[in-house]
């Protein structure tokens, strides 16, 4: 996984699509919907480290831009 394109093809591979409209509520979103997969045990530790990792640098790249 290198992009967070890569998560949101992890993601529909489970049936998860998400689309808000708001890129950030977009990001968090897809952390939580991370968690209960990890959690039931559908996807890898490693799968899940870089996802979020990914997740999050991306929300602080928006967040800065946006200076929030």
């Amino acid at each position: 996984m290198k992009s967070v394109y890569d998560v949101q093809q992890l993601l529909k591979k489970f049936g998860a699509i998400i689309y808000i409209g708001d890129r950030l509520a977009d990001l968090e979103l897809m952390e939580t919907e991370l968690k209960e997969l990890y959690t039931s045990q559908c996807i890898t530790t490693e799968d899940y480290q870089m996802a979020i990792l990914l997740l999050r640098q991306e929300a602080t790249m928006l967040r800065e831009k946006e200076g929030l």
